[in-house]
């Protein structure tokens, strides 16, 4: 019996295959090797790179045309220089686990608009597995297998040509020798461009993969190495002093500390939809419409919100060693607790009681990745009921985390339709996503009108006072940006501008002198993250060398029971 040609020809076609993946693929040199593998990602994996640095340095002429083909040509060397570094006997696995790297970089760049810098690998590495499981979708697990997984397969079958290692290390060092040199002749004849790039756009280098993400996470595990190194956490703030004389009611402050809400869409900051439905109306609220955040990610923010330190001096690498807020009160005598519905308090809850909800099995209360944020205050009146001693009670909520904005709200909330029910926002459409983060800010007023109410039923057992800030805020879409953490000077003004407020019930305002119209009237002025600590060492009545009443929100508004004390 004949077999047709081309039946043989496919046959013949498929055993060279086969036998090209038995054998291996053969290729040169390590040089010619870590060239392709630079040029694959420069092409392939850094779409999102070049789209900003063409927005931020093509200007339609010959001279901006040039600097970006200069730019391809150091970033081509640099990551291939990158790859010649790594010994022969390990650049091939090596490079298979950047490619799968290089996968998730470029999906999380293209898709959210994501900087890989060293406060997003902090972020990633702190992130815990519930919230890690709100970032999977089907469209990252996809561009992981065909971008990173098969390449990485590829790349495991390439076959180098045996050769003495005097002639490797040749051809090496003559590849490095010449790639310095390409190096040193582009950025010396574009050194303006490069001056301009380099100062004005320079957070853009972070979205390049697989180098970003690598080099950034290097730079975190040399930064904690540096920081477990040191000694023991240091008192910076001297003694504390209560200056309040005792009540015959305990005072209880409760902190919340909101997660990814942006003042741009809280109604008491002038949005147009109906998000705050019952704080709109809480009398005695004071809304401060002009907070800004001191980080743009909670694991910069939250340890920032509890310092001594403002911004411009915060370190989270640093803040480890210092005794913070919950400390400073802890020693001033009060029952401290930190309540926990979210990925943990970034070290700052580490010497004071803690309460998780991570593991509760609630199936209508926390039916999803975390539990929705009224569990933390379920308990809130027979707590408030037995307090005796002067209580901080600090709520760190889920609040409007993403990309699953859908699943931090109970289904009674969904008040604006259609509402993005995915945690692939691409697959939305961008007010289908603004619905569900506004269904989300809608349970946030819902949460915190709550805990006010239980506050004000227990009047007549506790003075209390409520403080809610948000972490960081949030891009929803705009210039095609999601999420959020982009680096603080390059970070919109959506992922900063957040929603922060103040209630006091009647007795705490009595005890105090507060003069309401006085404070209603600081509302518009400018503040932040930075008045927190010095904010609630006034209201408790706490004092240290750290302490600056030009910080206390309450100090000009307060009578002379605080005065005398300033």
């Amino acid at each position: 019996m004949s077999v047709p040609a081309h039946a043989l020809t496919r046959h013949s076609g498929l055993d060279r295959v086969l036998s090209l993946w038995r054998n291996g693929f053969a290729c040169d040199s390590p040089v010619v090797f870590s060239f392709a593998i630079s040029f694959v990602w420069l092409v392939l994996y850094n779409l999102r790179f070049w789209e900003d640095t063409a927005a931020a340095m093509w200007h339609g002429n010959v001279a901006s045309s040039a600097f970006i083909a200069s730019l391809f040509t150091v970033v081509w060397c640099v990551q291939a220089l990158l790859l010649l570094l790594i010994p022969r006997r390990i650049l091939i696995v090596a490079t298979s686990l950047l490619f799968v790297i290089a996968a998730v970089g470029s999906f999380f760049s293209s898709e959210y608009g994501v900087l890989m810098n060293k406060d997003m690998m902090r972020n990633i590495l702190q992130t815990d597995p519930a919230e890690a499981r709100g970032l999977l979708s089907s469209l990252l697990a996809e561009w992981t297998l065909v971008m990173g997984v098969l390449p990485a397969l590829i790349v495991r079958k390439v076959r180098f040509p045996r050769l003495h290692w005097r002639g490797a290390l040749r051809q090496r060092a003559i590849a490095i020798a010449g790639i310095l040199v390409i190096c040193a002749v582009a950025l010396f004849s574009g050194s303006a461009s490069y001056a301009v790039f380099l100062r004005e756009y320079k957070p853009l280098r972070f979205s390049l993969s697989p180098v970003a993400p690598v080099a950034s996470t290097l730079q975190l595990i040399v930064d904690q190495q540096r920081e477990h190194s040191n000694g023991p956490v240091i008192n910076a703030s001297g003694p504390v002093t209560r200056v309040l004389p005792p009540q015959q009611k305990p005072m209880v402050i409760v902190i919340v500390v909101g997660e990814t809400a942006r003042a741009d869409n809280f109604q008491l900051g002038g949005y147009s939809r109906p998000t705050n439905p019952r704080l709109s109306t809480e009398e005695g609220l004071v809304y401060f419409d002009q907070a800004t955040s001191c980080g743009t990610a909670t694991a910069v923010s939250v340890p920032c919100m509890f310092s001594h330190l403002g911004r411009e001096s915060f370190d989270v690498d640093e803040a480890p060693h210092y005794e913070n807020l919950l400390d400073t009160l802890s020693e001033a005598g009060f029952d401290v607790e930190w309540r926990d519905n979210n990925a943990g308090c970034k070290g700052v809850c580490e010497r004071v009681r803690q309460v998780s909800y991570a593991n509760r099995t609630d199936a209508g209360k926390c039916a999803n990745s975390y539990c929705y944020d009224e569990v933390m205050i379920d308990d809130m009146v027979p707590r408030l009921r037995d307090i005796r001693h002067d209580t901080v009670i600090v709520m760190h909520a889920i609040g409007s985390h993403g990309p699953a904005y859908f699943e931090r709200y109970p289904p009674r909330f969904e008040t604006f339709t259609p509402a993005c029910h995915s945690n692939e926002l691409q697959r939305c459409s961008v007010a289908e996503v603004v619905n569900a983060y506004d269904n989300s800010i809608v349970y946030a007023d819902y949460m915190l009108a709550e805990s006010i109410a239980r506050l004000r039923a227990a009047s007549s057992q506790v003075d209390s006072v409520l403080l809610y800030a948000s972490d960081h805020g949030e891009s929803l879409g705009e210039q095609g940006i999601y999420l959020h953490g982009l680096p603080y000077s390059f970070a919109p003004a959506v992922q900063k501008h957040v929603p922060m407020m103040l209630w006091m019930s009647p007795g705490y305002e009595e005890r105090r002198q507060v003069n309401g119209e006085c404070l209603e009237s600081q509302s518009m002025r400018p503040v932040s993250h930075d008045n927190i600590y010095h904010t609630v060492l006034g209201a408790a009545g706490v004092r240290n060398t750290s302490y600056n009443s030009a910080l206390d929100l309450l100090t000009s508004c307060t009578g002379p029971a605080a005065g005398t004390h300033e």
